[in-house]
């Protein structure tokens, strides 16, 4: 008798943990463990939303148009070179699916979003990954890991878990190094939390094997509404829209977003409070000895003796209600990666760790 099987990879794929939430035995407790904007979403966006339930009979947009002019519009982009997706992980996904399968590689670092070896599973792909220095990704080791299999390279910057970047001239150095045949994906999702930083679009626009992707879950927040995009050559996007679904996003997330969008006054204040907050959370947590990278992003990563101490911490943090975010899966199990919360509770994470390594909260 014949049986059923998966495609080959598919029961390789360890499945995605999600920051947790809940605490047993604690009533009240601060997430800081998804990087959430701890101030929501725009109010515009949240009426956007409301608005929006009075035509919940009808099916959305299926080019997106009005997200993706609003979009272009932002960033000064062309909207036809734009495709959106739920959350960025779908246009992640959608590469893959367009542009690798069996026999062909896929490459993301060693530090990088645990998505990446899943997705090129998914494809049929083999994932390779190469080493980070110092938690920073190393264009050296991906240059000497690419293959005539390579099709893909995925790089997080701003990097996740980590925090850390990679300079301009790196990225140009990379995409100069790729062969023609390899996509460099630069993965945005942190985008906006560095001052001037464009995501990588004009990298893709000087190089025609680069594609962006950026997300509306982390500064905008609406990680609920699941609403992500990418940007690339027109010829890229055409072959990526042929294998998106025509009603992948929502009529509501497509109202939340384009109002998100649109509120620039709110962006600069959660700009802005997040940069104020993620230095303070980073000086006080190295006062008592809890060292950090720089943070280019709306978290960081708090760094420990060894293991044990990183597991006790974040034992310790959980009997006060603070939920933070263990990284042994991301080749980190020393570190704990601490979103950068309201000032209540920046304020409550340096007590409760100042009180963990023995001094006076």
């Amino acid at each position: 008798m014949n049986q059923i099987t998966p495609q080959p990879g598919i029961m390789d794929i360890a499945l995605y943990q999600g920051g947790q939430s809940h605490v047993e035995g604690v009533a009240e407790v601060i997430k800081l463990s998804s990087n959430e904007n701890p101030f929501g979403p725009s109010p515009k966006a949240i009426e956007a939303v409301r608005d929006s339930a009075a035509s919940l009979h009808r099916y959305p947009s299926t080019d997106h148009a009005s997200l993706r002019n609003a979009i272009a519009e932002k960033h000064g982009l062309n909207p036809d070179r734009i495709i959106c997706g739920v959350g960025s992980d779908e246009v992640l996904q959608f590469v893959a699916q367009a542009y690798a399968g069996p026999g062909d590689e896929v490459i993301y670092t060693e530090h990088g979003f645990s998505m990446y070896p899943i997705i090129a599973r998914m494809a049929g792909a083999t994932p390779v990954m190469v080493s980070e220095r110092d938690r920073r990704v190393d264009v050296d080791n991906i240059l000497a890991s690419v293959t005539g299999r390579t099709r893909i390279v995925f790089v997080t910057n701003p990097g996740n878990p980590t925090s850390t970047m990679v300079s301009d001239a790196e990225l140009v150095r990379l995409a100069q190094g790729l062969p023609n045949d390899c996509l460099m994906v630069l993965d945005g999702a942190y985008a906006e939390f560095v001052d001037g930083f464009d995501g990588g679009a004009g990298l893709v626009d000087r190089f025609s094997n680069v594609i962006m992707t950026r997300t509306f879950s982390k500064v905008y927040g609406l990680g609920g509404m699941r609403v992500g995009w990418g940007y690339a050559a027109k010829e890229i996007i055409d072959v990526l829209n042929r294998v998106r679904q025509p009603f992948n996003l929502s009529l509501t997330a497509l109202a939340a977003a384009e109002a998100a969008v649109g509120d620039e006054e709110y962006l600069r204040f959660c700009q802005s409070e997040n940069a104020r907050l993620r230095i303070w959370l980073s000086e006080e947590l190295a006062k008592v000895g809890v060292a950090s990278d720089a943070s280019c992003t709306n978290f960081v990563l708090a760094r420990f003796a060894d293991r044990n101490e990183a597991e006790a911490c974040d034992d310790f943090l959980k009997t006060q209600g603070l939920i933070v975010r263990r990284v042994a899966g991301y080749n980190l199990p020393n570190a704990l990666r601490i979103t950068v919360g309201d000032e209540n509770a920046c304020r409550h994470v340096v007590a409760a760790i100042t009180a963990f390594k023995g001094g006076t909260a």
